[in-house]
């Protein structure tokens, strides 16, 4: 059997003990799956005397760390050496232990005091459920522990990628973006039958909808975010939109400055790619002051509409001139309805390329270009 690999864990920040989970091999412990609430591994010793933790709290989550604490009896507490700690994805916690080598389910750490924090993005992804277990350990003279009986099982949930990892994703994104060109429109490809409906049902206007969990698996807009999505990559031989789309043969094309001016802010989303060689950034125009606006200040990069890598929009003797990035696919979501009656809707002459459609799409986790050292 596998050893499986094992986390980092510290001691409470402002404790002058913090410790490191320690790489213990099987010849150290002999890690089983648990059976009830009790190890039934030849090689780990029972005794009841060691206190069984309870109680257990799990605090200041972030999408690839946590703080756990938990209560004990002080009956024989001065002899605990170590904890066991059994995490798991909830939807593995009753198959296999060591089904997935890239999820350990056994983390090891010295008796540093609590609350510890568990950090490692080897295995803790964002947004994802996990169980949690507890037993206490005492490690004897001949490498053998001494062990408590499990505690209760808990569940908790990771959260999304931060300002701070976001930030990381735009400095990637950057890197590759490329030079500069020219565009005038936003465009929205979609069915004949959604324009009809946009008429029929809702007043001529296009709705912001939620958005579906297509790119980095951490991103805070996915599943939450409403807004409406636009294209801008202009081909670079006409400086116009392309006649192909995966999303439908007619297209609304709406005048750049009706969009993005002045009066919106512009914000990074996330950055992306499929298992292919092109990469996507996703961008946020809100208007300001705007819910959609309100909801991006509070967890995306705010880029400067004038000088940034991806989409700008300036003035240049008196009239708004804007650019977009030539290396990257920008999906821009846009968070306020947008009435049919500001620009065009008519049918494009190219194809409906259903490969390209990026609807739900999974980001390749394996990437260099486009993952950062977080869960995916």
């Amino acid at each position: 059997m596998e050893a499986p690999r094992l986390a980092h864990a510290v001691g409470s920040p402002t404790s002058p003990c913090e410790e490191v989970i320690k790489n213990l091999s099987l010849e150290a412990i002999q890690l089983c799956e648990r059976d009830g609430n009790k190890s039934q591994d030849s090689g780990i010793a029972e005794m009841e005397e060691l206190p069984v933790p309870h109680n257990i709290k799990i605090s200041n989550i972030t999408c690839d760390s946590f703080k756990i604490s938990w209560d004990m009896d002080s009956k024989s507490k001065d002899r605990i050496t170590h904890y066991f700690i059994d995490l798991n994805k909830k939807e593995n916690k009753n198959s296999n232990k060591f089904k997935h080598k890239d999820v350990p389910t056994k983390l090891v750490a010295k008796a540093v005091p609590l609350p510890m924090t568990v950090r490692g993005h080897w295995f803790l992804s964002p947004r994802t459920e996990y169980t949690v277990a507890v037993q206490t350990a005492s490690k004897q003279v001949d490498g053998d522990y001494v062990v408590s009986e499990w505690s209760e099982i808990i569940e908790f949930c990771t959260a999304d990628y931060s300002k701070v990892h976001l930030t990381q994703l735009l400095e990637k994104a950057e890197v590759i973006a490329g030079r500069m060109l020219k565009l005038s429109v936003f465009y929205r490809n979609q069915h004949k039958e959604y324009f009809d409906y946009i008429r029929e049902h809702h007043g001529n206007a296009m709705q912001p909808s939620v958005k579906d969990n297509s790119g980095s698996h951490g991103s805070p807009i996915s599943g939450k975010l409403e807004g409406i999505f636009f294209s801008c990559n202009t081909e670079f031989n006409t400086g116009k939109p392309p006649q192909d789309s995966p999303y439908g043969r007619y297209r609304f094309e709406i005048a750049a400055e009706k969009l993005f001016n002045p009066n919106t802010n512009l914000y990074f989303g996330d950055f992306y790619c499929m298992y292919t060689a092109y990469h996507y950034v996703i961008l946020v125009i809100a208007p300001v002051g705007s819910p959609g606006d309100e909801f991006c200040k509070q967890r995306l990069p705010q880029l400067n509409i004038k000088d940034n890598k991806f989409l700008t929009c300036d003035e240049e003797d008196g009239v708004m001139v804007y650019h977009h990035a030539q290396d990257v696919i920008l999906e821009v979501i846009y968070t306020d309805p947008v009435d049919l009656s500001l620009g065009t809707v008519a049918e494009i002459t190219g194809h409906q390329l259903m490969s390209l459609s990026t609807a739900n799409a999974k980001k390749d986790p394996s990437c260099k270009t486009c993952n950062i050292s977080v869960g995916r």
